[in-house]
């Protein structure tokens, strides 16, 4: 009986150890009657422990993920490749790259008058500046429309004589006129096929359509138009002209505008270069 009171105590004493986490306490085999008593160290409640704990390692990022902090190059694209040569391809910037609207405008008009008409530089930029362009948008179209400046003045010579007898002095100042310089005034008349004795035939014609002229004063006026003596000459004396006829208009011109004697437009007829029996055939053709 006593033996059983021991244990039933021991058995209250190692619940009440047990519950204050203290000791525990091991029964013993059944075969044996010793105790065997195990300390456990308490856990402390104040570090908690983590969960998961990480690699101190990092996997390798892959293709696309970048770690934290890290900037990932950013690819070439074809915008951002400007200024370097692309071997095999055309790099050579255009004369419209970085132009206005109002340059690019210009230069198409330009290309466009040129397309139907001859000009010279100054011409042109005259010409667009009237269309309306700035200063700047028409000299933009001119230094780029890409025109030779020669052939141009040839072109322009062309169509003078297309409407009109040019001498070869007479062509090349309407030419510097047109805004040509004297070199391209000369290389327009030099290639444009003229003729200096048949435009100087063709320009006495011309002025016998509507004024009169002595042979003497044609060959005058030729002169003075550029042709020279001997292509003067020529004109002179194969134009087809009547000289009596000639003197009988100039002084019919004469009395349209002022009141002559006879004596007095003979004398006025022959300081025109008329003959003296050539302003008198002029006098009597007109009654006097």
């Amino acid at each position: 009986m006593k033996k059983i009171l021991a244990m039933s105590l021991a058995i209250l004493i190692a619940f009440t150890l047990s519950a204050c986490g203290g000791i525990t306490i091991t029964p013993a085999d059944s075969g044996s009657g010793t105790q065997e008593e195990t300390a456990t160290p308490a856990v402390p409640t104040d570090t908690p422990v983590p969960d998961k704990v990480q690699s101190e390692t990092p996997d390798p990022a892959s293709q696309d993920e970048v770690p934290s902090g890290t900037i990932k190059p950013a690819q070439a694209s074809a915008s951002d490749t400007d200024g370097t040569k692309t071997p095999g391809k055309n790099n050579t910037v255009s004369p419209s790259a970085g132009a206005t609207t109002g340059q690019k405008n210009a230069l198409q008009k330009a290309h466009s008058y040129l397309s139907f008409s001859a000009f010279s530089y100054n011409g042109l930029v005259d010409q667009l500046e009237y269309e309306g362009f700035t200063h700047e948008e028409a000299v933009y179209g001119a230094d780029n429309c890409g025109a030779d400046w020669d052939a141009q003045a040839v072109e322009k010579a062309k169509s003078y004589l297309k409407f009109s007898s040019f001498s070869h002095d007479g062509l090349i100042d309407q030419l510097e006129y047109e805004g040509f310089t004297h070199d391209q005034a000369v290389y327009g008349a030099d290639n444009c096929g003229l003729e200096g004795g048949s435009q100087a035939v063709a320009k006495a014609k011309s002025y016998l359509d509507f004024s009169a002229f002595s042979y003497d004063g044609l060959v005058e006026q030729l002169e003075y138009e550029g042709f020279s003596h001997e292509d003067a000459v020529n004109a002179a004396d194969n134009c087809g002209a009547d000289w009596n006829e000639q003197a009988a208009k100039k002084a019919k011109s004469y009395l349209d505008l002022s009141s002559f004697s006879r004596n007095g437009l003979i004398d006025q007829l022959e300081y025109e270069g008329f003959t003296h029996d050539q302003a008198v055939y002029g006098v009597e053709a007109n009654g006097l």
